[in-house]
């Protein structure tokens, strides 16, 4: 009886910065692309929740 895909454990998508690229398809480049584009979406978001704190405490400790 083979195995079937579903069974399998899915690999967890990851990039290492300046990785080699040339083993990697069309299809794999792109999820890259939008594993990578989510994630400075998540820092962008990060730090406009850290600004926003500092710039709060800034105004208390100013008052």
């Amino acid at each position: 009886m083979a195995i079937e895909d579903d069974d399998k454990p899915s690999r967890k998508i990851s990039h290492e910065i300046g990785q080699d690229l040339s083993l990697l398809s069309v299809e794999e480049l792109a999820s890259r692309v939008g594993l990578l584009q989510e994630e400075v979406a998540r820092l962008q978001a990060a730090m406009t929740m850290k600004r926003a704190t500092r710039e709060a405490a800034d105004r208390f400790f100013k008052a």
